[in-house]
């Protein structure tokens, strides 16, 4: 051997033996009986082989090592050459191989022999063509050639939708061969082994793995069970990109100093600083991760996710819901990370029956409302779509007759509605952002949101399962100590009997006597008539006619001489419902003295009564403090929330159960510092009556 050898190959081939034996000792334990994977796991092993020789010959200098080399590289050459005429031979994804020429077998075992002959002719000095070099050198280029054919017709051989699984073996071993053609081409020329070209083959032929890798783990059949990391591709991709891009930015800074005169050094500064500065921004970048992340996954990968990895996501992300978030923005940024969407909304069912939005990350209150009854709520539950808001609006899909709301149209950044469906009720919808980085909607995508919103669904309903049953204990406590409360009163009631007796007797002082006996009579009969209910077994809602004039009339002169604002009546016409009279008072009472008690001196209450259609409408109107809309959303209506130090927060709850059970509404709308109106409105008297007879007659 003539040329000089350098610690260039040496390092070269060393590292080349001990990654092909590692790839070939992974491929082993992985192999599961299959002839591809046996062929494949013997390519490597001969490249390892190979390539320890050649190290092994850097090191020592010894020419026979270098021959054993050209030995192992024929071996190398019949593995592959094996390997894709194993994958020829196989039935095309039709069921069928008939197409396929019967050339290939013999050929490679003659182009095997060819070059067999050729390392043996170099071994021993025969000049077969011109020197034994070029006879070498001629036949281990034809083969270099012949294995590109091979590959070619290999490739063509595979459907055009079946390509993306051995798109990185043919680079791979196209590499391989091309970089072999070239080596032995120049040697043929000059009747030379470049050292330089020969040094690097083996960090070339190291290079190829990954590619190998990523093949044998997207074709199954070759019974390899090969996985490779979506997390280790990201961050390998990510530290060689920036690594190259630090090369670069070196480079460019190295000749910006050698050429820049005296501004040379402050510029290499200046570009090396900015070139740092902008990987840090990229770095932080979440629109430019998730931009590699859908690069990676759509070139590298047969599926997009790592399904294991995308569920164990999704399970820790609501199982920490408290942790600084709450469990509705955890179901969003579980969802959203899905994705690559920034944030978005959750929407749930609250007690009027709409869908409000609950919780949101990254989005503003848009305070849309979607009824329970409607049509494209109905849709989400039956089909469980997951909706494309922006195929919609560009016309790429027609939606097949889904029924938008006005909505979904005005509202440029909302891109896609995952319904949140749990034991077959509709608990919810999410609607997510517009991606950072474009995201192609496809099935896959469709499923996996799918899964993980019945995931989400089935916390919420647990969450509100548990919130149903904490007002139930609270209820129960005070239905106990409601017990308390009617014995006091028992007591109570007898104590002031006994008052009235006693006082019947002294009447030195008649006025005061007479104050006094009033008094008590007045709060003896309301003790005693609270008492009879509380106390009754029998249901003490039994619905008559009321005539809603009088009961309002009944609240406000009562109300006259505790509140110096005057309460204002408006309308008033004799409109007849069906309700229990003292209730109906009590809860309209009790609007009432709410809108008094939030009412400055100088401000105005007005209570007006009028009819719509078949419904008599009560309108209460203040002046005073207000209410915030997440106020009247989230706590006006619960159970035991109040504002008042010794309020207990069951009036505005009872008030709207109330309504309800009656067949009305009961709606709010305030405004921190302007006041606030509530809208009550209740079947009249003669439309229950005809809506009850005709459900029993049905």
């Amino acid at each position: 051997m003539e040329f000089v050898l350098s610690q260039v190959s040496v390092w070269s081939y060393a590292f080349a033996a001990i990654v092909h034996a590692v790839f070939g000792l992974y491929l082993a334990v992985a192999w599961r009986k299959g002839r591809s994977g046996a062929l494949l796991i013997a390519a490597a092993i001969m490249e390892a082989l190979w390539a320890a020789a050649n190290w092994a010959f850097s090191a020592s200098g010894w020419g026979w090592l270098f021959h054993l080399a050209n030995v192992f590289d024929v071996l190398r050459l019949a593995a592959w050459f094996s390997f894709l005429v194993a994958l020829l031979s196989q039935p095309s994804a039709e069921g069928s191989n008939d197409g396929m020429p019967r050339w290939p077998a013999p050929g490679a075992s003659a182009v095997v022999a060819l070059a067999a002959g050729g390392v043996i002719c170099f071994s021993l000095g025969l000049p077969v063509y011109g020197t034994p070099m070029r006879t070498w050198a001629a036949t281990s280029l034809l083969s270099s050639v012949f294995g590109l054919v091979l590959l070619e017709l290999f490739y063509r051989a595979v459907s055009e939708r079946y390509r993306w699984g051995i798109k990185p073996l043919a680079l791979a071993i196209g590499s391989l061969f091309a970089f072999d053609v070239y080596l032995y081409a120049d040697t043929l020329l000059f009747t030379r082994i470049d050292p330089v070209t020969w040094s690097v083959r083996g960090f070339a032929h190291t290079l190829t793995i990954p590619l190998l890798v990523i093949s044998a783990s997207r074709n199954p059949d070759w019974t390899l069970r090969v996985s490779v990391s979506r997390h280790v591709v990201f961050h390998s991709t990510a530290l060689a990109g920036s690594g190259l891009y630090l090369l670069l930015i070196a480079a460019a800074g190295y000749y910006m100093r050698y050429f820049g005169g005296e501004w040379g050094e402050a510029l290499q500064l200046a570009l090396l600083f900015s070139g740092v500065l902008f990987l840090c921004v990229l770095a932080v970048s979440g629109a430019f991760r998730a931009r590699l992340r859908v690069l990676l996954a759509k070139h590298f990968f047969a599926y997009r996710y790592d399904y294991r990895k995308e569920w164990l996501s999704v399970t820790q992300s609501l199982s920490v819901a408290g942790d600084g978030l709450t469990l509705g923005e955890s179901v969003v940024k579980a969802l959203a990370d899905l994705v690559e969407s920034p944030g978005g909304g959750v929407w749930l069912c609250d007690l009027n029956g709409n869908y409000c939005q609950q919780a949101r990350l990254n989005m503003p209150d848009y305070g849309l409302r979607e009824q329970s009854d409607s049509e494209f709520c109905r849709f989400l539950l039956e089909r469980e779509w997951v909706v494309n808001l922006e195929e919609m609006r560009s016309g790429l899909s027609s939606g097949s007759g889904m029924p938008m709301p006005a909505w979904a149209s005005e509202l440029a950044d909302m891109w896609l509605i995952v319904p949140l469906i749990s034991s077959g009720a509709l608990v919810g919808f999410v609607i997510l952002l517009t991606p950072r980085t474009p995201v192609d909607v496809n099935w896959e995508v469709l499923d996996l949101l799918k899964i993980a919103g019945r995931q989400a669904a089935s916390y919420i309903a647990r969450m509100q399962t548990a919130e149903a049953l904490i007002e139930a204990r609270k209820f129960d406590a005070f239905n106990r100590m409601s017990a308390f409360v009617v014995h006091d009163l028992k007591n109570l009631v007898a104590q002031l009997s006994l008052m009235l007796r006693n006082a019947e007797r002294h009447k030195d002082n008649p006025e005061f006597q007479a104050d006094m006996l009033d008094t008590v009579r007045h709060v003896e009969t309301r003790m005693r008539g609270l008492m009879t209910q509380l106390m009754e077994k029998t249901p003490i809602n039994q619905r008559r006619p009321v005539q809603l004039k009088t009961v309002i009339e009944h609240i406000i002169q009562s109300r006259r001489m505790f509140k110096p604002c005057p309460v204002m009546l408006a309308g008033a016409p004799d409109l007849t419902v069906l309700a229990h009279a003292e209730r109906l008072e009590r809860i309209l009472g009790h609007i009432v003295q709410n809108a008094l008690d939030a009412t400055p001196e100088h401000g105005s209450v007005s209570v007006e009564l009028s009819q719509e259609g078949n419904f008599a409408r009560i309108a209460v109107c203040d002046s005073g403090s207000g209410m915030s809309e997440a106020f009247v959303r989230e706590q006006l209506f619960r159970p035991f929330q109040t504002t008042k130090s010794s309020g207990m927060g069951i009036g505005a709850y009872e008030s709207q159960q109330y309504v309800n059970e009656l067949g009305g509404t009961l709606t709010v709308q305030s405004e921190v510092g302007v006041g606030s109106r509530f809208d009550i409105r209740l079947p009249l008297a003669g439309q229950t009556q005809n809506a009850g007879i005709e459900a029993l007659a049905e």
